[in-house]
């Protein structure tokens, strides 16, 4: 991309009408660049949750499935409402979070605990 004098008269033009009404020098205006991705960090938080509902959800089944469930839960869903890249990760975190309830039930209906028991 190159740019003609009319290009740079412009953009000067501009600084100079922008710093005249803030009462500022025209060199102290710093130039804005457009940012290359707009959503690239939205993006990459959403991923973050989706991968940590997953993990959260897998760890969810052999201890904590109180705390953890819960939270795997919470975190797919707010990885899904970001549009994250990986809803695949996201729905594993759902599936996971909902299990660990699931055998957190169980274990209560069956043992009256919240723990695992491989004592017979």
């Amino acid at each position: 991309m190159t740019l003609t004098l009319t290009d740079r008269t412009r953009r000067t033009d501009h600084a100079t009408d922008q710093a005249a009404d803030q009462n500022v020098a025209p060199e102290a205006v710093p130039a804005q660049a457009p940012d290359p991705a707009p959503g690239r960090a939205a993006s990459r938080e959403a991923d973050g949750l989706a991968v940590a509902s997953f993990v959260l959800g897998l760890v969810g089944l052999l201890a904590f499935n109180l705390l953890l469930g819960p939270t795997a839960i919470v975190m797919a869903l707010l990885s899904l409402a970001r549009r994250t890249r990986r809803p695949g990760r996201a729905y594993l975190g759902l599936a996971l979070g909902v299990a660990d309830l699931v055998v957190l039930a169980v274990l209560v209906t069956v043992n009256g605990t919240v723990a695992w028991n491989l004592g017979a």
